[in-house]
Order: structure tokens, then sequence, then C-alpha cells
């Protein structure tokens, strides 16, 4: 019964947070406050991440070719398919869900708890819109930009994993990059990014509205907020991979 209530105090979260703004231009400059917060701000780890990741899937990815019929170019055919349908848009995104997912509860926590979100409401301003929309806003904007920079990264990783360590010829992975290539993959990618995004950012503002008590309580809704946006990331992964490629 608890998981059900939840669901509708979410469901009904959304519809105060999807209402009308009050005031646009200030809307619009929240917006680019949270891309540079919640987006460019994760370009580090996501680098770091993404590289280290191609570079390690390459090198599986040959050590595991022991049938002298398939052909080297494989490495690259593999690690690009691996990276585009799965590694960048789901793995980045859950990683994200940790890093933004908790830093997006606990903002709001803390002005749950610190009677801000009530000063807000006194005030005659939509908390909900004010505080969730841009973030959600900005998520689903620079979200994609990011994961796009994560496959070039991981890629990138991968054929210099292979060239460094002998491995695989630049040729033969360069070759592999462009094989039956499919435009669609990178747009499937994108559709699950932004599904992602919006699941994060909004989850993850749901528990922390929702902050009852102190300190505690806020840390235990960012907690909270990153479990729940991973097995939300997990569940839409699958149903969308169902959709999109079946």
């Amino acid at each position: 019964m608890r998981i059900l209530s939840d669901i509708g105090k979410y469901i009904l979260l959304l519809r105060r947070v999807i209402a009308r703004p009050e005031r646009t231009h200030i809307y619009k400059d929240q917006v680019f406050l949270e891309i540079e917060n919640l987006g460019i701000n994760s370009l580090g780890i996501v680098a770091i991440i993404s590289i280290f990741m191609g570079a390690v899937v390459t090198i599986q990815t040959t050590f595991n070719i022991d049938n002298p019929l398939i052909p080297l170019y494989t490495v690259g055919f593999a690690t690009r398919q691996s990276v585009i349908l799965e590694f960048s848009p789901t793995i980045i995104s859950l990683i994200l869900a940790g890093k933004i997912g908790s830093q997006i509860a606990s903002e709001i926590g803390t002005m749950r708890v610190t009677e801000q979100i009530d000063a807000l409401e006194i005030m005659g301003i939509n908390p909900a819109s004010f505080l969730i929309l841009p973030k959600i806003a900005a998520a689903m904007i620079i979200n994609p930009i990011v994961i796009i920079i994560s496959m070039f990264l991981s890629i990138f990783g991968g054929w210099l994993s292979g060239v460094v360590t002998g491995l695989c010829s630049s040729a033969d992975f360069i070759y592999g990059i462009q094989y039956a290539f499919h435009p669609y993959d990178v747009m499937y990618a994108l559709i699950k990014t932004i599904v992602f995004a919006f699941l994060i950012t909004s989850i993850s503002g749901f528990h922390g509205y929702y902050t009852e008590g102190g300190a505690l309580e806020v840390g235990r809704s960012s907690t909270r907020a990153v479990v729940h946006s991973s097995i939300a990331i997990i569940l839409a992964n699958l149903i969308l991979t169902q959709l999109l490629l079946a």
C-alpha cells in the first residue's frame, strides 16, 4: 500500500510541476543555471568513466575473440554497439542518478525541513513547479549532449587502448566502427537518455519535496531518490528496448 500511495503522490506532484509558470523569464534563467549544475558539472566524472570503460570493453572483446576466422574489425564493431546501445545511455544515466539525484533530493529536502518551501507557498509561488520543473527541463536538454560526449570518449578510449596495447590495429578498429552502422541506434540511445533524465529529476525532486523531519531524514531521502531512480531506469530500459528495438 505504501508503494501505491507514493505513486499516487508522485503523479499528483507531477501535475503541480507541469502547471503554467507564473513568471516565464525566471524559469528560463533557472533552467540555464540547472544546465550548468546538473550537466556541465558532471562532465568530468562522465569523461573519466567513459574513456576507461571503452578501453575495458575493447580489451575484453579482443581477448574473447579466440577464433582466427573472426576478423579483428569485430572489436571496433562490438565496442561501438556496446557503447551506443547500452553503456553510454544506461550506465552513465545510472551514474548520474547517483550524482545529480542525491543532489536534487538533498537540496529540495533541505529547503523543506528549513521551511523555505512553506515560505514560497505563502508568497503565492508554486514551489513544486519552481523547484522541480527547471531541473527536469535542464536534464532533458543537457543529458543527451552529455551522452553523445560519453559515446565519443568511450569509442576513443577503446581505439586508444587497442592501438597502444597492439591488440587491434587502428585501421581495423576504425573499419569496425563504420561497419553496418545504423543512425537509428544513436536515436534509440538519445530517446532512452531523455526518458532517464525525466525519471532521475522527477523522482529525486519527489523525495526531496516530501521530506519530513530534520537533517537525518534529508539523508534518507537522498538515498531513496538514488535507489528508486536507479530501479526506474532499469525498468524503463527494459520497456523502451522492447518497444524501440523489438
